[in-house]
């Protein structure tokens, strides 16, 4: 298998950002009240529909980890299942939810999903996938390992626009119980960041909200989750209301990114706000 994945668009690139579905092994499954499964489905649904209305595609699928909650390994075959129809190569990343190797063998059933971690698309982008999973912790961390590969694929590709996808969040988020879950060696990958200048962009998921800032002077976008939604600015856990959600990205040739945040059109899977954790 080659190490990575060409996509040849030479345009306007769309990649699909879709995060923490927390799947099950079964329909009726619920995560804090809400089927995780339906969730999922009904983004995917929604998204499909707005494909077809627009005539607009996406070039890429990004899911960053917790596709499934826990042991649920099953919930890999709906991911991957319930992805299907919208006919689009998907490449993923691994959460703390995520159980290995399981994760790996069975979306490797699925032609329409790539374990590819770095995707070279056209002439003018590539998009780099890390692994911040420690197993059975819920922080995250970049190995050394990791690291160094991130590093390599940097100075390979020193002209190309470079966006990086993890799961775990770099910048705090200002809730204490969730901020000691977060990339717990930041500072490594900024010095890994530091001597280049072609880092357009960090996405990631884990943290069940949408944040678009800066770090180092580079855009961070967090993605809200297809099932749960984490309200910020709470040090203790706490749901928000607001519906599923996802992102959407433009990647230009000139090196600019747009991208959009958007949510299911109803809000008919609502958690039980007297939770106080999972």
């Amino acid at each position: 298998m080659s190490e990575h994945f060409r996509l040849p668009i030479n345009d306007t690139v769309r990649l699909l950002h879709i995060t923490d579905p927390h799947l099950f092994s079964h329909t009726e499954e619920t995560l804090l009240n809400v089927k995780t499964i339906k969730s999922f489905s009904a983004v995917i649904e929604q998204i499909k529909k707005q494909i077809e209305q627009t005539k607009q595609g996406f070039d890429l699928i990004l899911s960053t980890g917790d596709l499934i909650q826990d042991q649920n390994i099953a919930g890999y075959h709906y991911f991957a299942q319930l992805t299907e129809p919208l006919k689009t190569p998907i490449v993923w990343l691994e959460g703390n939810h995520d159980v290995q190797p399981y994760m790996s063998q069975i979306l490797g059933e699925y032609s329409h999903i790539l374990p590819h971690k770095q995707i070279l698309i056209g002439e003018r982008w590539q998009l780099l996938l890390l692994n911040t999973q420690v197993a059975g912790m819920p922080y995250g961390e970049l190995s050394y390992r990791q690291l160094k590969w991130l590093e390599e694929k940097l100075n390979e590709n020193p002209k190309r626009f470079t966006l990086i996808a993890l799961h775990h969040n770099i910048l705090p988020t200002n809730s204490a119980w969730l901020d000691q879950h977060s990339l717990k060696n930041s500072d490594e990958l900024a010095k890994i960041l530091q001597p280049f200048n072609n880092i357009k962009g960090i996405v990631h998921g884990h943290i069940h909200q949408q944040v678009d800032d800066m770090w180092n002077g580079i855009p961070i976008y967090a993605t809200p989750s297809t099932c749960i939604q984490f309200k910020p600015n709470c040090n203790q856990f706490t749901l928000d209301l607001l519906p599923q959600g996802w992102r959407e990205i433009l990647l230009y040739e000139n090196g600019k990114i747009a991208t959009t945040i958007k949510r299911l059109n109803s809000n008919d899977f609502l958690p039980d706000l007297n939770a106080i954790g999972y």
